[in-house]
């Protein structure tokens, strides 16, 4: 199967699966700022996924931030500077802790579930979890379809290539970019899994096929969206900024304050909201 069936047969499965979105409303994390719910979709497989809702109060139509899940068993109720500002959806996928009813995922181990066939690699159902999230995110009336974005790892860059109508991608800690190369640069997980599939006997040339799919510089000619590339390295990640349509870099200096305003302010600005920082300043 080659690229573009691979990834057309991920969008026809989803295309014959009802979302049946179900919302539950939150009252111990709405505030005056905003209403949290949490909500359950299906996604292809069936599965049912998991997510966290926040709506601002106030006449909307209002921009809107999706946040693709990171790597681990948990991920967070999205953070009240965001809930404030967007109608924010953080999604859980298949595996993960609120979306593991019928399937726990193995960490360290959910790398590596499946790659060594492209179609039973578990990361293909997670992209399609990410893809179903943004559909409900866009289908939301109180939000304005001119005004979203997409903020994560390689996922949010993928639901971007494979939804359009994002209007900004935020991009930091890539997993899969040049994997099978950054594997040998450290021994530190996720990708020492890569490793350690390997030294159990994986065959390098399947590993190697099965990423080819997720590779992030194959998706990036498809999203048209202004990209911000967080990144330590600009030189490493110069094939990926060139493969983008409309990338920018923001060099990563490690410090939390510094780095998470930054990438705060990218955003707000694009989307006419304040910039708001996490951090207390003397």
């Amino acid at each position: 199967m080659d690229f573009e069936s691979y990834w057309a047969a991920v969008d026809d499965e989803l295309a014959v699966v009802p979302a049946r979105a179900v919302l539950e409303s939150v009252a111990e994390r709405s505030t005056a700022e905003s209403v949290s719910y949490t909500v359950r979709l299906t996604s292809s497989g069936p599965y049912r996924v998991f997510g966290h809702l926040s709506i601002p109060s106030g006449p909307g139509p209002f921009p809107a931030l999706l946040m693709t899940p990171r790597y681990g068993s948990v991920n967070h109720v999205p953070h009240p500077n965001d809930r404030s500002r967007y109608v924010v959806f953080g999604v859980m996928h298949r595996g993960q802790r609120l979306a593991d009813e019928s399937f726990a995922a193995a960490y360290p181990g959910l790398l590596t579930l499946g790659i060594d066939e492209p179609a039973s690699y578990i990361y293909r159902g997670i992209v399609a979890d990410c893809l179903r999230a943004a559909e409900f995110l866009f289908g939301l009336a109180e939000v304005d379809p001119a005004r979203v974005a997409v903020s994560g790892d390689d996922l949010a860059l993928l639901t971007a290539a494979r939804r359009p109508g994002f209007g900004a991608v935020r991009l930091s800690e890539l997993l899969f970019y040049r994997a099978m190369e950054a594997r040998l640069r450290s021994s530190l997980y996720p990708l020492e899994e890569l490793n350690d599939h390997l030294r159990a006997g994986a065959v390098e040339e399947q590993v190697l096929k099965t990423l080819s799919f997720f590779d992030p510089v194959r998706h990036a000619s498809a999203v048209s969206a202004p990209t911000l590339v967080a990144a330590d390295d600009a030189d490493w990640f110069a094939p990926l900024i060139e493969a983008l349509p409309a990338s920018e870099v923001y060099q990563v200096t490690h410090l939390d304050g510094t780095d998470n305003d930054a990438l705060d302010a990218w955003l707000a600005d694009r989307f006419g909201v304040p910039p708001m920082s996490r951090f207390v300043r003397p």
